[in-house]
C-alpha cells in the first residue's frame, strides 16, 4: 500500500519511469511518505544513511559507480543544506543527482513553526532544475490543472538531470498533516515524456516521426511564433506544399513559414467538440500561439499526443498533451516528414472535413463587408499595403491581423505585453531602410509613447493608430460587462488624442474619423513619402467595434 499523498505518488511514478533505481533515505517525519513509497516500490532499492551529508556522497558514490542517477531523500528544514557539498560535487562533476526535499506547506514557512526555512531554489547554481510540486486537493475544481501541474514538474526536472551533460536536480515536496496514511493499493499510470536527440544525422527525429506521426491517423501539424530571419525560398515552398497536401497544418501570420490556413480560429468558433476535428497527433513547432481557442480545443483533446519540435529541447506542455520533445532543427524535422509524408497512414476524411471548413472561412473573411471599424481600417490597411515590414501591436490588433494579413508579421507576442510595440517597431526603422508600419491600439500606443521622443526616427517609420478610447478586448470578455468598473478603470477608457503627441515630436499627423477619411489616411500613409515619421490615427466606437467583430463570427457558414 502506498501514502494517499497525490503529489509522493506522482513523483513515485515518475522515479520509477525515468529509470530511477536506487534511492538513499534519510530519517525525518515530513519524508516519511516518501520513504515508505520508495521502500514499497519493488522498482527501487532503499539504503538508509542517518547523517544527510555523508547520505549526499553516498548517492553520489552510488550514481558514480552504476553510471545512472540516484536519489537522495531528506526531511524538512536544515536538513537539505546538508546536502549541498555533496550537490556541488555531483554538479562540478556531471553526476546525475535526484534531491527528494519534503516540504511543511507554503503557508506555514516563516511563521515561526518548526523546520520551516524556504526550501525552494535553497541549493542555487548547483541544480539545473529545482521545482516545489503542487499539493493536490481532491475534489477542488482545479484538481486535475494540478495533477498535471505536478506531472509536468518532476517530468522537467528528471529530464533536465539527463539534458546534454548530467547534472543534479532538486524536486521540493510540501506534505500537509496527516502524514501516515498508507492507503492507495497502487502507484498512478503517470505520462512520462520522453526527450530525444538529432545530432545531425536523422535517427532521433525519424524515429518520433515515422513511429509515432506519421502511424497516427489524424495526424496535425501547428506551428507557433517563428525567428524573423528564416528564409522561405523554393525548396521550402516545395516542403510546405508537400505537407499541406497530406496534414492538417495550422498556423498563424506570426509564423515564417508562409502557409495559407490562417483562419483556424474561425473553424473552431464553429466545431465546438465535434470529434470529426479532433487529432490524435500533434507535431508542435515554433513558440506562441495567439489564437486560445486552439489552446483549449487541444487541451480538452482526449488522447491526444503531442510531439514537440525545438531547438533548445525545452518542456513545453502548452497543449497539456506533452509526448515526447525531439532535439532538432525544427525545418529538418518539417523537412523530414515532408519527404516521408507518403508512408501516413492518415485518415483522407479527417483532413478533408478540415481543409473544406477552412476554405470556407478563408471565403468568408474575404467577403465579409466590414463597416467603419478597427476591422475595417486593418482589412483596407492591407489591401494598400505594398511591401516593408510590419509590427502589430498585442490585444485587437494582432488578431485582426491573424485574420486579414497575408504576410508575416512581428509582434512582440513572447510575454504577451501591452508595452514596447512601437519602441520595438522604432528601433526595427532606425535600422532597415524599408518602410516599417506599426498597426497599434490606444493603450498600447499612450503606454509607449516616449517612443517617438527619439532624434534617430526617420520618414520610414508609419503608425497606424486605431483608438476607440478604450482597451476594446474587454468589451468581449464574458461576464465583464456585470461590473460597473469595466471601462474606467479595467479598460482605461479615455478621451486621449495623439495629435499633440506627433506635434511634439515632429510626427506627420493625419486623422479619420469616416470610411472616406481612413481609406485615404491609408492611402497617404503607405504611398506619401515624408522624412518624418507619419501617423495616421483612427478614430473608432468601442461598441461598433465589438459588434462588427462579433457579427463576424456569427455570419461564419456552418461546418460541413
Amino acid at each position: 500500500m502506498y501514502s494517499n499523498k497525490e503529489n509522493v505518488n506522482i513523483l513515485t511514478s515518475l522515479l520509477v519511469a525515468h529509470r530511477v533505481r536506487h534511492a538513499v533515505v534519510c530519517p525525518g517525519s515530513r519524508n516519511a511518505p516518501i520513504v515508505h513509497n520508495l521502500n514499497e516500490c519493488p522498482d527501487v532499492e532503499c539504503h538508509a544513511v542517518t547523517d544527510e551529508r555523508s547520505a549526499g556522497f553516498y548517492a553520489l558514490g552510488m550514481a558514480l559507480a552504476l553510471e545512472s542517477p540516484v536519489a537522495v531523500c531528506i526531511t524538512s528544514g536544515t536538513a537539505l543544506l546538508n546536502l549541498a557539498p555533496a550537490v556541488a560535487e555531483a554538479c562540478y562533476r556531471h553526476v546525475p543527482l535526484v534531491v527528494i526535499s519534503a516540504d511543511r506547506p507554503q503557508r506555514w514557512i516563516d511563521q515561526l513553526d518548526g523546520q520551516t526555512l524556504s526550501q525552494p531554489d535553497a541549493l542555487g547554481c548547483f541544480v539545473r532544475s529545482s521545482v516545489s510540486l503542487p499539493e493536490i486537493a481532491d475534489g477542488s475544481s482545479d484538481a486535475e490543472e494540478q495533477r498535471w501541474h505536478c506531472n509536468r514538474l518532476v517530468n522537467e526536472a528528471l529530464l533536465d538531470m539527463r539534458f546534454r551533460d548530467p547534472a543534479p536536480v532538486h524536486i521540493n515536496v510540501p506534505i500537509s498533516e496527516p502524514l501516515f496514511c498508507f492507503s492507495v493499493e497502487a502507484l498512478p499510470q503517470e505520462r512520462k515524456i520522453v526527450r530525444r536527440f538529432s545530432y545531425g544525422d536523422d535517427f532521433g527525429v525519424e524515429e518520433v516521426m515515422v513511429r509515432s506521426f506519421l502511424n497516427a491517423r489524424k495526424p496535425m501539424i501547428v506551428i507557433g511564433q517563428t525567428r524573423s530571419d528564416f528564409v522561405y525560398d523554393e525548396d521550402w515552398r516545395e516542403v510546405m506544399t508537400t505537407l499541406s497536401e497530406h496534414f492538417v497544418v495550422l498556423a498563424e501570420r506570426l509564423c515564417n513559414y508562409s502557409t495559407d490556413t490562417v483562419h483556424f480560429d474561425e473553424v473552431l468558433f464553429r466545431v465546438g467538440d465535434d470529434a470529426r476535428y479532433q487529432p490524435d497527433a500533434v507535431v508542435y513547432v515554433g513558440d506562441t500561439l495567439v489564437s486560445k481557442r486552439l489552446k483549449q480545443f487541444l487541451r480538452k483533446t482526449e488522447g491526444l499526443n503531442v510531439y514537440r519540435l525545438s531547438a533548445d529541447g525545452s518542456v513545453k506542455d502548452t497543449f497539456l498533451h506533452l509526448a515526447e520533445i525531439t532535439v532538432c532543427h525544427p525545418e529538418h524535422a518539417l523537412a523530414m516528414i515532408a519527404s516521408l509524408a507518403e508512408q501516413s497512414a492518415a485518415d483522407s476524411s479527417f483532413r478533408a472535413v478540415w481543409k473544406q471548413s477552412l476554405g470556407l472561412a478563408d471565403a468568408h473573411a474575404g467577403e465579409y463587408e466590414a463597416p467603419y471599424s478597427q476591422m475595417a481600417a486593418v482589412k483596407c490597411f492591407e489591401r494598400y499595403f505594398n511591401g516593408g515590414f510590419v509590427h502589430y501591436a498585442n490585444s485587437s490588433a494582432i488578431r485582426l491581423a491573424n485574420i486579414y494579413s497575408g504576410h508575416f508579421v512581428y509582434c512582440n507576442r513572447g510575454v504577451n505585453g501591452i508595452e514596447g510595440s512601437l519602441s520595438t517597431a522604432a528601433g526595427f526603422s532606425v535600422v532597415k531602410a524599408e518602410r516599417v508600419y506599426c498597426v497599434i491600439g490606444d493603450l498600447s500606443f499612450f503606454y509607449d509613447q516616449n517612443a517617438l521622443w527619439n532624434q534617430n526616427l526617420r520618414g520610414n517609420l508609419r503608425i497606424l493608430l486605431l483608438n476607440n478610447g478604450k482597451g476594446g478586448i474587454f468589451n468581449m470578455l464574458r461576464g465583464l460587462e456585470q461590473s460597473p468598473a469595466r471601462d474606467r478603470m479595467v479598460a482605461g477608457l479615455h478621451h486621449t488624442t495623439a495629435e499633440g503627441i506627433c506635434m511634439q515630436n515632429n510626427v506627420d499627423y493625419l486623422k479619420a474619423s469616416n470610411m472616406e477619411e481612413m481609406e485615404q489616411g491609408i492611402r497617404t500613409l503607405v504611398q506619401a513619402e515624408s522624412t518624418r515619421p507619419m501617423l495616421l490615427e483612427v478614430f473608432t466606437d468601442a461598441e461598433q467595434d465589438e459588434q462588427t467583430l462579433r457579427r463576424y463570427y456569427r455570419q461564419l457558414p456552418p461546418l460541413v
